[in-house]
């Protein structure tokens, strides 16, 4: 279990989570800013700064809470660590939930303000299609897999620059663009500008997502049976280091 108090813990996932959906939406405004007339460039340039920036934000948080991020990170720490009682309590994933949804909600406020638009401007950009959902799909149980893999491996220590780069990747590589987050998800469709999912498209997103989760879970369990032995050290192993000073972790 990690030893860090939760409030602290708690804190970090909602201000990654903000950050992160900060640097997915604001990108997402400034690409559409400086190139106004090519979509691809537009995707190439919003896919470098949310790898780049996911990566930093994991290496900033990681020792404290993990660097999940993603509440499908979280759910599956907690289901593969329930046989070892390692990993996250059922009370814990509930509050890394709700940290991480309200976080990407404030991430798409903040990159609202920023590029001076309204706070609050509900994505009209509809991603409800089946071959977006099978994106989702193929996305998160992909990013599930390489986390635990990396965690059960005793490979943590790269996950920053191995999950932004899957990231970077799955944009390019997913019909969906690679949301694999609902919390993310909820959280760009409080802007209508290039990173936006409409609100009646959430749904089917999220459903995926959890559709992933299970596959990734799947797959996991059939190539490391014994991933839940790891579940502490998702997404980068929060340690403990003794000082002569006597302060606390």
């Amino acid at each position: 279990m990690n030893p860090i108090a939760v409030r602290r813990r708690l804190l970090a996932e909602f201000t990654g989570t903000a950050l992160l959906v900060t640097a997915v939406v604001g990108s997402g405004i400034m690409a559409t800013t400086l190139s106004p007339d090519d979509v691809g460039l537009q995707l190439l340039q919003n896919s470098i700064a949310t790898a780049f920036a996911l990566g930093t934000l994991i290496l900033t948080f990681g020792p404290v809470s993990g660097a999940h991020f993603n509440p499908v990170v979280s759910a599956a720490d907690w289901f593969l660590g329930r046989r070892t009682g390692s990993g996250l309590s059922g009370t814990d994933l509930a509050a890394y939930t709700l940290a991480q949804t309200l976080g990407a909600i404030a991430g798409s406020v903040l990159a609202n303000l920023m590029f001076d638009l309204a706070p609050v401007t509900f994505s009209d950009r509809d991603r409800s299609a089946g071959h977006l959902w099978l994106g989702e799909v193929v996305a998160t149980a992909g990013l599930v897999l390489l986390i635990f893999a990396l965690a059960r491996s005793g490979r943590a220590a790269v996950a920053p620059a191995a999950v932004g780069a899957y990231i970077g990747a799955a944009y390019w590589f997913t019909s969906s663009t690679s949301f694999a987050n609902p919390a993310v998800t909820v959280g760009r469709a409080f802007t209508d500008t290039f990173a936006g999912i409409a609100p009646a498209s959430v749904p089917g997103f999220v459903i995926a997502q959890f559709a992933g989760l299970l596959i990734g879970a799947g797959l996991l369990l059939a190539l490391y049976p014994g991933a839940g032995r790891s579940a502490d050290h998702v997404v980068v192993e929060a340690r403990t280091r003794p000082s002569s000073e006597g302060s606390t972790p």
